[in-house]
């Protein structure tokens, strides 16, 4: 039997052997954190993600160049917020280098051991005079206590920080995984969107912890969306430090912390999820009895998606027809004469809306009453007799997330 020990108050800096520090550089306004550093006493082993939009920010460009040189010998990861260093052309690659020579200057290894991360406004050049004083100032405070506030320091219109740690028995001995992460607003696969820091102590090469990785996020931070656009800045770092000095090689242990690290990546999803600009709901939406897993995902997807069926979520209007026309849009056949559909709180099938493509004799107050609670369950089921199935969690699209993105440079 697998257990894991859930740390809600758990840091990226639960793992041994990591530290972090925060600090107000006066890239937002003056006295906000908005720099964090996050260090490891000894090499690690590195994989990454990054975003699949076709318009890239500088920082990850410069990490994907590093990556591909080096991905056995990372020792820190720079953060900053409100300036996203994005479609900023050579100035902006020039500066995310520069904060990996200072970064390295100033923690004793080499630039090429440190990663960047950047995240808030496109086209504005990061002020480097202020990032450069930040990194020196905030590197004299390093502490594994400061794991919260390292996670507040990387916020944009978060409300509040998302961090989580895990521990886990394997068979050569416990390890930890920790992790921060932010994202609001602009999530959407792939990867949603979002900054995201994990870290372990366990000993893991850099294969079998890419593979790891991408596991756990298509599990997680792809099973999200808030309001369908992905951003030029999307970054997940896994970083394996050792020190716990217990591998994940053999098929025991590679299995054992798939499933922490699975479990870590999907509460901190949707932690993303529950804080989405302007939600005031968070719906689970799952498609079941599709041809493949493919499938029910992108109608999953689909659904998640659609303004008209997030705004009826808004506006707890059990329009589920709604849900039928996105599912109808998606790209993939099906007999709209063998759907179910169900809603439910605790669980998606306490009401059943629809069977084999007809309405039922549902009280329409029920169904109001499902979706006017904050949080709340759909099943869709196509009745194909497949056996492809996926879950996405999404939002409503409130008046607020409007008003937040109508303003969001001032």
């Amino acid at each position: 039997m697998i257990e894991f020990q859930i740390l809600p108050a758990g840091t990226v800096t639960s793992p041994a052997g990591f530290t972090a520090v925060a600090h107000a550089a006066n890239i937002k306004k003056e006295n906000q954190l908005d720099l964090a550093l996050v260090v490891s006493e000894t090499d690690c082993s590195c994989a990454a993600m990054f975003t699949k939009n076709q318009v890239v920010a500088a920082p990850v460009i410069v990490d994907r160049e590093t990556l591909a040189q080096n991905s056995s010998r990372l020792r820190a990861v720079v953060i900053n917020s409100k300036n996203a260093n994005a479609c900023t052309g050579e100035p902006g690659l020039a500066n995310a280098r520069a904060t990996q020579q200072i970064a390295a200057g100033v923690l004793g290894c080499q630039a090429d051991q440190i990663l960047v991360l950047s995240t808030g406004v496109i086209g504005v050049q990061l002020p480097m005079g202020k990032l450069e004083a930040g990194i020196v100032q905030a590197a004299k405070g390093l502490s594994r206590e400061n794991g919260r506030i390292a996670a507040e320091a990387i916020m944009t219109t978060d409300t509040r920080p998302k961090h989580l740690s895990i521990t886990v028995n394997l068979p050569g001995g416990p390890v930890t995984i920790g992790g921060m992460a932010k994202g609001a607003g602009m999530i959407h696969p792939n990867m949603a969107t979002m900054l995201a820091v994990l870290t372990t102590d366990a000993k893991i090469a850099p294969d079998v912890l890419d593979g790891l990785l991408r596991t756990a996020v298509n599990q997680s931070f792809n099973r999200i969306s808030i309001d369908g656009d992905t951003s030029t800045n999307d970054t997940i770092l896994l970083l394996a430090n050792g020190v716990s000095e217990t591998a994940v090689a053999d098929p025991d242990s590679v299995q054992t912390f798939s499933a922490a690290l699975n479990q870590l990546c999907t509460a901190l999803a949707q932690m993303i999820v529950r804080d989405g600009e302007g939600a005031t709901k968070f719906v689970e939406i799952q498609v079941t009895c599709a041809q493949s897993d493919d499938d029910a995902h992108q109608i999953a997807n689909t659904i998640a998606i659609s303004p008209l069926v997030k705004t009826a979520f808004a506006g707890s209007d059990a329009n589920w027809g709604r849900l039928l026309m996105a599912a109808g849009r998606a790209g993939v056949t099906f007999d709209q004469s063998k759907i179910n559909l169900w809603i439910g709180v605790q669980q998606p099938g306490e009401l059943q809306l629809v069977a084999n493509g007809t309405p039922t004799l549902y009280q329409e107050a029920a169904a109001a009453a499902v979706f006017a609670e904050p949080e709340f369950k759909i099943l869709l089921d196509l009745g194909s007799g497949g056996g492809g199935t996926a879950v996405v969690w999404t939002t409503d699209l409130s008046h607020e997330y409007v008003s937040i993105n109508a303003d969001y440079r001032t």
